[in-house]
């Protein structure tokens, strides 16, 4: 298969994932939340690690200057971090302006996401794997979260249900599909730096979004089981890339 086969592959999947997600949280709450945290903190261990042992010093490599992809993924981060503190803020107010700010903010993390199918992909297929696969199980609990999201804003079932999939699952595929062709006219080095923006976005979710959430939810911080989930998905992600180094 061609990059642009897996990127389509695991984009309509994310969304697909992210559907579930919200048929889940409707129809069984009690499993949900059995399963949501240990879900989460999969996907962060597979999303801390990409960064770490492939996207920044693939990405110091490639740049022109090592420390330009090391500001790059610092932007990444602090983007992230700005504009979900920006949206928090927002929230506060009265629930119409809950539901819409805070939809804004999910369907632009949303449309990252599939900006990050793109990038990581067109870098090198390990790559692509490895994040897309933690950003597709994370996709599960953002379809939880988006549609308790429109839940409190005060609007019927069925409509935060379409509403969570529009904003939180279609979102990612549209931006994979539209990065693609940009993405491809990017010269190396350019390519380097935008994968260290990447990295410093996967690990703001990974470590500030997904584990924060884990802790804020789960009863007994971030022990037990979802420590287990957490090191899984670092275990995985070490055997992908040693399995293509050495294989």
């Amino acid at each position: 298969m061609n990059t642009f086969s897996y990127i389509a592959i695991f984009a309509v999947l994310s969304a697909l994932i992210n559907g579930a997600g919200i048929l889940a949280i409707a129809k069984e709450r009690e499993w949900v939340k059995k399963v949501k945290n240990k879900a989460i903190c999969f996907a962060a261990g597979l999303l801390i690690s990409t960064p770490l042992i492939l996207a920044l010093p693939n990405a110091a490599t490639g740049a022109e200057k090592p420390h330009y992809a090391g500001l790059m993924a610092l932007g990444g981060f602090l983007f992230m971090l700005l504009s979900n503190r920006y949206i928090t803020y927002k929230t506060r107010k009265d629930q119409l302006a809950f539901g819409i700010v805070a939809a804004e903010g999910i369907a632009l993390h949303s449309i990252i996401d599939g900006v990050v199918y793109t990038v990581t992909f067109s870098h090198s297929l390990v790559t692509g794997i490895i994040a897309a696969t933690g950003l597709v199980v994370h996709e599960f609990a953002e379809g939880i979260i988006t549609y308790l999201m429109f839940m409190e804003s005060e609007v019927s079932d069925k409509k935060a249900r379409w509403y969570a999939f529009a904003v939180a699952g279609l979102t990612t595929p549209i931006g994979a599909f539209l990065a693609y062709p940009l993405v491809n006219k990017i010269q190396p080095q350019n390519m380097a730096l935008l994968l260290g923006f990447v990295g410093g976005v996967l690990i703001y979710i990974s470590a500030s979004h997904l584990l924060f959430e884990a802790k804020k939810q789960e009863e007994e911080t971030i022990g037990g089981h979802s420590l287990i989930s957490l090191l899984i998905g670092v275990g995985l992600a070490m055997i992908i890339v040693f399995a293509n180094i050495y294989g």
